[in-house]
């Protein structure tokens, strides 16, 4: 859904002011209908919420769903980053053993 390049501009319009269909389409490459579709999608997912005034419709960010959205992403951030973590210094204890065996078994004779 957020891979939509034109999903990420819309988010990026909507970041700077509420605005209605007809204003973000004139920022946009695609119809006023394709841009109903992606608030349609955008509004679904809760990102986006509708508000009426008199007979526009002016779209805006939910800022709520975005902050869970943005701890959700954080925290699979930060298992990566944990499990990477993990996995370097394993290697790291592993190549130490490895370097330390191989001094062990060197065919070199001392003098």
């Amino acid at each position: 859904m957020l891979s939509d390049p034109t999903r990420q501009t819309v988010l990026t319009l909507l970041r700077r002011r509420p605005s209605t269909v007809g204003e973000l389409a004139s920022r946009l490459p695609v119809s006023r209908p394709a841009v109903s579709q992606h608030l349609h999608v955008l509004k679904s997912a809760g990102l986006v919420l509708e508000e009426r005034r008199g007979t526009r419709h002016y779209f805006h960010l939910n800022p709520k769903s975005l902050a869970e959205l943005r701890g959700h992403i954080d925290s699979m951030w930060r298992d990566a980053l944990t499990a990477f973590a993990e996995f370097a210094n394993k290697e790291t204890a592993d190549h130490g053993k490895r370097k330390g065996n191989a001094r062990t078994h060197s065919t070199k004779r001392p003098r």
